[in-house]
């Protein structure tokens, strides 16, 4: 399997360029489960689902620390049939679900909020299992765990809109990546987090 994501972090500061560089130090602890790259656009991180989504969560939650308005955009992808398998990418996570297990209490039952950080976000995501049979349902199904989670505001044109902790909506998203298609199946999901905005709409 391949799986990975391409992320951007904006912090709305005159002092950025430090603000960004302490992201980038926070994926350090990764570095072990982790392939990186970061040029001026981007950085990739290419491994294991649930390791993608934590760095991420690790990379904002650092430069939200800092204060003013921080967005985090992103693009992840596992199971992609155009690129080659990558041992970093074993992923444990990914555990096939039990023919009689209901995909929503089985996400409720593995979603670790973990400790709140005192960053309150707001979050966007769009969710694609690709090539999946009833790829609506599993959306639907997905929807409805992230209200169990205590994280889901509302729907909006092609994205759903989620308001919490960083800790839980990091949380709640990558159980929403992991979940809701076969191990086997394409899944693409794109995120925006946004903290300290300075609009609340």
């Amino acid at each position: 399997m391949f799986s990975g994501a391409q992320f951007s972090i904006y912090p709305m500061t005159s002092d950025f360029v430090p603000a960004i560089l302490r992201g980038i130090a926070a994926l350090e602890t990764y570095n072990e489960s982790l392939r990186r790259e970061t040029d001026d656009i981007s950085t990739l991180l290419v491994g294991p689902p649930d390791a993608v989504v934590r760095a991420m969560r690790d990379a904002f939650t650092e430069v939200a620390r800092g204060g003013g308005h921080v967005v985090l955009s992103a693009t992840l992808s596992r199971g992609c049939p155009g690129e080659s398998d990558d041992p970093i990418c074993t992923a444990p996570a990914l555990a096939p679900l039990r023919a009689d297990e209901d995909p929503v209490a089985g996400a409720v039952s593995r979603f670790d909020p973990g400790v709140d950080r005192g960053i309150p976000v707001a979050a966007q995501i769009s969710l694609y299992p690709l090539g999946t049979e009833a790829h609506m349902a599993r959306i639907g199904a997905c929807i409805d765990f992230l209200k169990q989670a205590g994280v889901y505001e509302k729907s909006k044109h092609f994205c759903s809109k989620l308001r919490g902790d960083a800790s839980t909506v990091f949380a709640a998203i990558e159980r929403a990546f992991i979940d809701f298609a076969p191990m086997s199946a394409h899944v693409v999901m794109s995120i925006t987090v946004s903290a300290g905005s300075p609009s609340r709409t």
